[in-house]
Formats: C-alpha cells, sequence, structure tokens
C-alpha cells in the first residue's frame, strides 16, 4: 500500500498520478501529489516504478495503512527500492535478464 510521497524528493511531475490504475492520488497544481484514496491502493508499485525521482514509498505486504515514517523509509533505503531492484532508472542496470522466464522466453522465440 502507497505509504509516502516525499515532500523534499518530489518534483511534482504527477507522473505517479498518471501510472496509478486506482487513481489513488490527486494532482496539487503548484505542489506535490497528495494520496487522497490510500484505501483504494492494489499495491501494484506502479506509481514507485514510474517515479524519476524516487519520492514514493510502496510498502509491499500491507492490508492497510503502516504509518511508515519518511525518515525511516530513507534510513532503510525504501524508497524507490522496488524501481531499484528491478533496475529502472538512470545509472541502474536491468534485472530482467536474471529472471529464468526471461531466458525461457528467448530459447522460445
Amino acid at each position: 500500500m502507497i505509504e509516502i510521497v516525499s515532500p523534499t524528493r518530489c518534483t511534482g511531475c504527477n507522473i505517479c498520478v498518471q501510472a496509478c490504475p486506482t487513481h489513488v492520488f490527486d494532482a496539487v497544481p503548484g505542489g506535490i501529489p497528495v494520496i487522497a484514496r490510500q484505501d483504494d491502493c492494489q499495491t501494484c508499485f506502479m506509481c514507485e516504478l514510474y517515479c524519476p525521482a524516487d519520492a514514493l514509498y510502496v510498502a509491499p505486504v500491507a492490508d492497510g495503512p503502516v504509518a511508515t515514517a519518511e525518515h525511516e523509509a530513507i534510513v532503510q533505503q525504501w524508497m524507490g527500492s522496488y524501481r531499484s531492484a528491478i533496475g529502472w532508472g538512470k545509472g541502474r542496470r536491468s534485472t530482467a535478464a536474471q529472471d529464468a522466464s526471461f531466458e525461457l522466453l528467448r530459447r522460445a522465440h
């Protein structure tokens, strides 16, 4: 479940607003998006994946809000951790080649 939109990291690009399939965020003119419908979050990680500033944290296992503090998420390196794990973003290397199904598909084609 989406927990944090970092006011210090967010650039206000609103990509997360566009990427979210369940419309969890509301854009704020001249500001950063707000989590408006947290209970609608399906933990799909699309917002975190597309955030170019690693300004979001989605708790991977949450049936409801877990009230994670931004400071804790930064110290634990959770901000943008999903995006980092799959290798999306500048200076990162894709991890798709490490997926066994990727190798099977490559051989099949």
